[in-house]
């Protein structure tokens, strides 16, 4: 375990190393984090610990995990959670909740950590999730009605009114449409990592990635001195957005939108390290 312990740190080195070189490039002006922008971090206050959330990377799981340590031995098994409970707000604090000098004593003394993954591959899984599952009927009308009404010609008044059968085609559309936000800030499941977590303010002690999730998961467990039994949930891999997947949704996406969407998530790419997927048609 040593070697595998310092091999990992020099991982997770290695991420911080790239993090803040690409933060120094793009960042000009560091601004002052308002309270609107710690929303997404989940205080553990028993472990010293802050995890910033970001959906579709294993965010369920996370929360259920932050649930076993800070819940005063009430939940013993993270999967015995039901999925709805762990995002329950009251379930958990988040660092908004606290004073300044709190926050401020939290941020610099807690270990802070956030989870990461390839972008559209994350864009993908968040299309699949909200828009092609007939139970997310809230999404449907929220965003599904809205997205068709814009960016569909000659829609059937069922889909106007239902808002069920959106395209990822005009879900790119959406996205990249200057009204959308204009108009309110971008969703979580689809907003970017950068504007979530704010990697260039809070420096994170580590930037766990989705593809290595088991190792760096039980890395962080161990480096809080979390109980031995606290057991990051084995993901079912079943249903799982990959790559491949990813890369057939881009294949009706043409070069010119492929690249207005790159540009977009771009910071992501840049700050966590990924490289732009092979299936893209814009070099």
């Amino acid at each position: 375990p040593q070697f595998e312990q310092s091999s990992l740190q020099a991982v997770h080195q290695q991420r911080r190393e790239m993090l803040s070189k690409v933060c120094s490039r793009y960042t000009r002006k560091r601004r002052l984090l308002q309270p609107d922008d710690l929303r997404h971090l989940v205080v553990d206050d028993t472990h010293g610990l802050l995890y910033c959330y970001v959906p579709k990377v294993a965010c369920t799981n996370w929360k259920r995990v932050m649930m076993v340590l800070t819940g005063q031995g009430k939940y013993q098994d993270p999967l015995e959670i039901p999925a709805h409970e762990a995002h329950v707000p009251s379930n958990l604090r988040t660092l908004s909740e606290y004073s300044v000098p709190e926050i401020n004593y939290r941020l610099r003394s807690y270990l802070k950590f956030v989870f990461v993954r390839e972008p559209f591959e994350r864009l993908v899984s968040a299309y699949r999730n909200k828009f092609t599952l007939s139970y997310n009927t809230a999404f449907h009308k929220r965003y599904g009605t809205k997205i068709i009404r814009r960016h569909r010609r000659e829609p059937s008044d069922r889909a106007l009114e239902r808002g069920d059968d959106v395209r990822f085609e005009e879900f790119v559309y959406y996205l990249l449409d200057p009204r959308t936000q204009q108009e309110e800030p971008f969703n979580e499941h689809w907003e970017r990592v950068h504007s979530l977590c704010h990697p260039c303010i809070i420096h994170y002690d580590v930037v766990g990635k989705y593809e290595t999730l088991a190792e760096d998961a039980n890395y962080i467990l161990q480096l809080v001195g979390a109980d031995a039994s606290v057991k990051f949930p084995a993901s079912s891999k079943t249903t799982r957005t990959t790559d491949d997947m990813t890369a057939q949704f881009f294949q009706d996406i043409s070069p010119f939108y492929q690249r207005r969407l790159f540009n977009l998530y771009k910071m992501d790419y840049l700050l966590f390290n990924y490289s732009i997927p092979s299936y893209l048609r814009i070099r």
